[in-house]
């Protein structure tokens, strides 16, 4: 982190206080040309000058500067599971893996004489959205009514240097259902999958990383917001929502709504939650009226997803897989280079089991084992 004045705030105090640069420097002792320095940012003070300057202005610290953010500083970006919190622990840990990543970044199998495809103005407008999924869906051959499949985030997440990192942190353990780390000096993402999840619910997450991996410069709620939003309009478009509505509307209780939003929701292979909101999204933007199951729809959607596997169990014999097996499914159905250029850094450097335990999040002893998988 750099340092900067709070110029603003420091020619407030000294408008208040009737002083000018001359007579700043004179009560700090020292030259006017340091102040100009220190004003044009072309310098900054020492600690006693900082501290006599502050003083004079009664400006605290942090009044007085401005912590200045490193530009090749880790973003990071939760998908977190139902109410649980982020903590400045939890993304001072996320930090930390983004900092180990950033090692393996110069082995990974991307062209690194292009940027990856980003949107020059992202915002999150119904239209825009709804513009921008239309291309995408385009760019990967599918319909605009038809569902999209898990193969089709896979390869999209590639051709955007994207590396995907599936993982097991269970249903409780973790706070957070995705991890999403973008590391800006080599414009790489790394995207941490819970494979414990359901199947539904993890498409869902798939499609909010997407949104962004596409708007790496979109931060905090603001990316939050324009992500989920993205994920629903990408995998149930308007089209699909003006089909939805004409059917929808058609049940006469709340209770025959519900059914027909799940009924829609098996056929597209994703939650009824984002039918519900798509339909309710649909309906907003044109002015018509609400066929959306409102909150009640939560309560249906918990029941639906019991019906089937967690993502862990459709893609593993058993549960925990073995190393071997953890590895495997990672490559072959993530097409993920991560644990080869893992490998590939561990000739290069000593890498320890803690090492592994940390950038996955493992318990030292399955971390233990992948390390030995990979030997």
């Amino acid at each position: 982190m750099g340092k900067l004045l709070n110029i603003r705030l420091i020619r407030d105090a000294m408008q208040k206080r009737g002083l000018n640069q001359a007579q700043l420097s004179g009560k700090i002792d020292v030259s006017r040309t340091a102040v100009t320095k220190w004003f044009n940012g072309e310098d900054f003070p020492r600690p006693d000058k900082l501290l006599k300057l502050g003083m004079i202005l009664g400006l605290d610290f942090k009044r007085l500067v401005i912590e200045e953010a490193d530009p090749f500083e880790p973003v990071i970006a939760f998908r977190r599971k139902g109410g649980h919190k982020t903590t400045e622990k939890h993304v001072e840990r996320a930090k930390h893996m983004g900092t180990l990543l950033s090692a393996l970044a110069p082995l990974l199998p991307f062209d690194n004489l292009v940027r990856p495809a980003t949107l020059l103005q992202p915002a999150n407008e119904y239209q825009y959205i709804q513009r921008v999924v239309r291309k995408i869906r385009q760019d990967i051959g599918v319909a605009q009514d038809a569902p999209i499949h898990f193969r089709d985030f896979v390869d999209r997440f590639a051709s955007l240097h994207t590396v995907l990192i599936p993982v097991l942190w269970g249903n409780k353990d973790h706070h957070e259902n995705a991890l999403h780390i973008y590391l800006p000096e080599s414009m790489t993402t790394w995207v941490y999958l819970n494979l414990d999840s359901n199947i539904h619910d993890f498409k869902f997450w798939m499609a909010h990383e997407l949104g962004h991996v596409h708007t790496p410069d979109l931060r905090e709620n603001e990316g939050e917001d324009f992500a989920d939003a993205f994920a629903q309009a990408l995998l149930f478009p308007e089209e699909s929502a003006a089909k939805a509505y004409a059917m929808v509307r058609l049940g006469r209780s709340e209770g025959a709504r519900i059914t027909r939003i799940k009924e829609i929701a098996a056929e597209f292979g994703i939650s009824p939650t984002t039918v519900n909101f798509s339909l309710h999204a649909y309906a907003h933007e044109h002015s018509m009226k609400p066929v959306d199951a409102g909150h009640a729809i939560h309560a249906a959607s918990t029941n639906f997803n019991k019906k089937f596997p967690t993502v862990s169990e459709r893609l593993f014999t058993r549960i925990p897989p073995s190393p071997k097996e953890y590895i495997a499914v990672a490559r072959e159905e993530f097409h993920s280079p991560f644990f080869d250029v893992l490998k590939n850094y561990m000739r290069k450097s000593a890498v320890s089991t803690g090492y592994v335990e940390t950038l996955l999040q493992l318990p030292l002893l399955d971390a233990k084992g992948v390390l030995e998988e990979l030997q």
